[in-house]
């Protein structure tokens, strides 16, 4: 019966990675879909054996200078699954509507006329500082947070979020961009010698966080050669030793 009807999609947000930070309703859509387009980040591969052998899987993960898959093709695929009567899962890493073109696959669902449900996933703008012992906001260090897209220019309100010391900036996807972030935090004003730390693989076993500055932050990256996943953290709360250690906190000091 399922068959002669409409499908629907699902977008769902899988978290910083580890299966177990998906919540139970994102984990509940996974195991009733009938096909799993999946990113590269996030918990598929994790999960992926979990998945009933009858689940199609439709691989459109991204890296950086690699888009094998366009955004309108991702969104033909959707809808053309769920039009044959497949119930879909667009499976996204952390969150889909946080720089997950969530919106987007949203849109042409709707315009297609094809049922869509969006179910959020924990953000790795929170859920990877974290990991490293790094609140992105805490009393009397920052009362605000602006999270940006590396990709981008930064506009007024990143720029002035930069040379507020009340503010914590954070940057996804701007491991190549650092040295134009630099730069241009440098021409607003903003202070130099801004902590910042740079946390790489957040939430698996290769996690690592680099200390440094606002001024220093790209040789320091490009030192460590720090890669993509990476979150950039702008701002007090990235001073060391800002909490009491944590486990994250201990290891990173044994490297």
């Amino acid at each position: 019966m399922r068959r002669a009807l409409v499908g629907r999609v699902d977008l769902i947000g899988g978290g910083p990675g580890p299966a177990d930070l998906m919540t139970v309703r994102a984990y509940r859509l996974l195991m009733a879909a009938d096909v799993v387009v999946a990113d590269r980040l996030g918990p598929f591969e994790e999960i992926r054996a979990e998945l009933p052998a009858h689940v199609e899987i439709v691989d459109v993960g991204k890296s950086p200078g690699n888009h094998p898959v366009p955004q309108h093709e991702i969104n033909d695929l959707l809808v053309a699954h769920a039009r044959a009567g497949r119930r879909v899962v667009r499976l996204k890493g952390g969150d889909p509507f946080v720089f997950g073109r969530g919106g987007e696959e949203v849109l042409a669902c709707e315009a297609a006329g094809v049922p869509v449900t969006v179910t959020p996933g924990v953000s790795s703008a929170i859920s990877v500082p974290q990991a490293a012992g790094i609140p992105v906001t805490h009393r009397s260090s920052a009362s605000g947070v602006h999270v940006v897209n590396g990709h981008g220019e930064l506009g007024p309100g990143a720029l002035a979020s930069l040379a507020d010391p009340s503010v914590t900036t954070v940057v996804l996807m701007g491991v190549a961009a650092l040295p134009r972030l630099a730069a241009e935090a440098a021409t607003f004003g903003a202070p130099g010698d801004q902590p910042v730390a740079i946390v790489e693989n957040g939430h698996t076993e290769r996690q690592r966080t680099i200390r440094s500055t606002l001024a220093t932050m790209a040789a320091d990256a490009r030192a460590a050669q720090v890669e993509n996943p990476a979150v950039i953290v702008i701002g007090e709360v990235a001073r060391a030793g800002l909490l009491l250690p944590t486990p994250a906190m201990v290891a990173e000091s044994r490297t």
